[in-house]
C-alpha cells in the first residue's frame, strides 16, 4: 500500500468509494439524497491522502489544514480493519500537525470505536442536523 495525494485518475473510484461507504455508514438517515458529486462538494479546499493498493484508490482522509479538521475518513468495505485507515491517519499526522480534531456522529459506532482505540479524546458532545455527535481531539501521537 502507498499513501499519496489523489491522481486525477482517482477522483472517479473516490467519488464512488465517498458514496458507497456514506450509504453504508449513515443508514439511519435518508441516503437518497447522498450524490457522486457530494465528494467535490465536501472535500473541496481540503487536504486529501489516498490509500493505493494495486494502483486504486481503497480509501482517503480529507483535512481542513487551518485547524487541522478531519473532516473525512472512509475506507472501501472490502478493505477495512486492514490497517489502512491508521496508516491514513499517521500520514496525516506527519503531513500536517497535532492536535487533530473531528466530530464523529454518535450513531456511527464503528467509528466511535475507532477512533477511541486510537487514542482520541472525547472533548465535547452536540447536536447536529444529522444527530448527536462527539468532538473528538488527538493530542498526542498515539498511532505508532
Amino acid at each position: 500500500m502507498i499513501i499519496i495525494e489523489p491522481r486525477k485518475t482517482d477522483f472517479t473510484d473516490l467519488r464512488t468509494l465517498f458514496l458507497n461507504e456514506r450509504i453504508t455508514a449513515f443508514s439511519w438517515l435518508d441516503t437518497t439524497k447522498f450524490k457522486l458529486e457530494d465528494f467535490d462538494k465536501e472535500t473541496q479546499g481540503e487536504f486529501i491522502l489516498t490509500a493505493l493498493l494495486d494502483d486504486r484508490p481503497v480509501g482517503f482522509i480529507s483535512i481542513w489544514k487551518p485547524n487541522h479538521f478531519i473532516h473525512h475518513l472512509y475506507i472501501h468495505h472490502e478493505y477495512q480493519n486492514k490497517g489502512i485507515a491508521t496508516a491514513l491517519l499517521k500520514t496525516a499526522i506527519e503531513k500536517t500537525k497535532l492536535p487533530m480534531r473531528l466530530k464523529c456522529l454518535l450513531k456511527n459506532t464503528k467509528a466511535v470505536d475507532f477512533y477511541r482505540r486510537k487514542g482520541f479524546i472525547e472533548k465535547s458532545k452536540g447536536l447536529s442536523p444529522n444527530g448527536e455527535y462527539i468532538l473528538f481531539e488527538l493530542t498526542k501521537n498515539t498511532l505508532l
